[in-house]
């Protein structure tokens, strides 16, 4: 049916951004849309059922059959699920999340080749996912799909989010089809969760470290058994001083949120700095109302902090809080954080780690076990059924960004390590 490099191929074109480079694929654009439909026709083309749920998340199932008679609909609880996400951030690569769908529908090739020759006998239904709004990019929660579904957040606050365009969640996922009157905990769906894998790519530079690197022209596994993810959350701090005319008014007379704006983004990177393991960003900022001859009334800025102690993220959030007030109230202006999202450090069904080890290390000797400081839907999903990850090399270590990259080879390698490791989990 195609390798992993051939299926990436088909949609390479796919929300490319001409501005920032790279692609951005926010969830439930047209660009969305068209990987939705690439990967129903793609599924479909394997045999596989697709349903979308009433959060909108995509299900292929690959059933148990009797013969050539499908067992009945019950057979799919406890199931084995596998896949990942197709939205992006704005400008990002091209594998952080198709790779992890391209991978499973290369895996169901395998495996149904196996299945075909007698190798492969089933007990367990199989299933590739497709979670919308993994990254946030559009409505500002990241993986919100999965969170909706584990009953991670309060469904009436999904549907009040908004877009850049000040459209609500709520009217957008009607315009898509589905009833927002029906989003939510899931528990029919996750009783047919009996185990979830994703592939990712690397996204950090572990595995092209000189800890796991080869000899000579080897370069070591290319892929890798996730552990852990870090705690992590998102806020906005919106800074407000005093609109008014560049031209007319006096340096003296200002209270510019921007320029307490630019001391609060050094801060960020000062005091996190000092913190070991600490990772603190701001990537975003929105002046308001963003004239170029017109001083700003307020300033959103977006905060992403992540630490493997939660109550180090925290404190860390607590004092970039206060260092952010003290800095306003010297411009004259005032600062206020609310949190948009907040996941604890998550480490992975210790059972299911080892599973994953002991198969992919048969494909890929010496694979190694590692933590991810990035969020992931199997992350969210670990609080409510057994979750476990693997990921593949990335050699730049940049993701998030037009050079993110995976070679074909570790491309393929991971497609061999996945269908071992769900051959031994069917």
């Amino acid at each position: 049916m195609g390798t992993v490099t051939q299926l990436l191929a088909a949609i390479a074109d796919t929300g490319r951004d001409r501005r920032r480079g790279g692609y951005s694929r926010a969830a439930y654009t047209s660009a969305d849309r068209e990987l939705r439909e690439w990967f129903t026709a793609e599924a479909a083309a394997r045999g596989l059922a697709v349903e979308t749920d009433a959060n909108g998340i995509l299900w292929a199932w690959w059933d148990l059959y009797d013969g050539g008679t499908r067992r009945p609909e019950s057979s799919r609880r406890g199931a084995l699920v596998t896949g990942s996400h197709l939205d992006s951030v704005p400008g990002g690569g091209a594998f952080d999340g198709p790779l992890g769908v391209a991978s499973a529908l290369a895996a169901v090739d395998r495996l149904r080749a196996r299945e075909v020759s007698g190798a492969l006998v089933r007990n367990r239904a199989l299933a590739v996912a497709v979670f919308p709004e993994e990254e946030g990019s559009r409505f500002g929660v990241a993986c919100l799909g999965s969170r909706l579904l584990a009953g991670a957040i309060d469904p009436a606050r999904a549907l009040n989010l908004r877009d850049a365009d000040g459209n609500t969640f709520a009217d957008v996922s009607r315009a898509h089809g589905l009833d927002p009157d029906r989003m939510g905990l899931d528990e029919t769906a996750l009783g047919r969760v009996g185990d979830f894998v994703e592939l990712h790519v690397e996204q950090g530079r572990a595995l092209g470290s000189p800890e796991f690197a080869g000899h000579g022209e080897h370069p070591g596994p290319a892929v890798a058994v996730g552990s852990s993810v870090l705690g992590h959350g998102r806020w906005r701090l919106t800074v407000t001083g005093q609109g008014n005319h560049a031209g007319t008014t006096l340096m003296e007379d200002r209270a510019d949120p921007m320029v307490a704006a630019a001391q609060i983004v050094l801060a960020v990177r000062k005091l996190a700095a000092a913190v070991p393991g600490a990772r603190a960003t701001v990537g975003r900022l929105e002046p308001v109302p963003g004239g170029t001859n017109v001083i700003a009334s307020r300033v959103d800025l977006w905060l992403d902090v992540r630490h493997p102690e939660d109550a180090t993220v925290a404190d860390l959030v607590e004092r970039l809080h206060g260092q952010a007030q003290k800095i306003a109230a010297f411009e004259g202006c005032a600062a206020r954080l609310l949190e948009e999202s907040s996941s604890g450090t998550v480490h992975f069904d210790a059972a299911l780690a080892r599973s994953l080890e002991h198969s992919v290390r048969r494909t890929v000797p010496g694979a190694p076990a590692l933590a991810t400081g990035a969020g992931h839907d199997a992350g969210v999903l670990a609080s409510v059924v057994p979750t476990g990850m693997l990921f593949v090399r990335n050699p730049t270590g940049i993701s998030h960004s037009p050079e993110e990259h995976v070679e074909d080879g570790d491309a393929e390698a991971g497609v061999d390590a996945l269908a071992d490791a769900l051959e031994d989990l069917l």
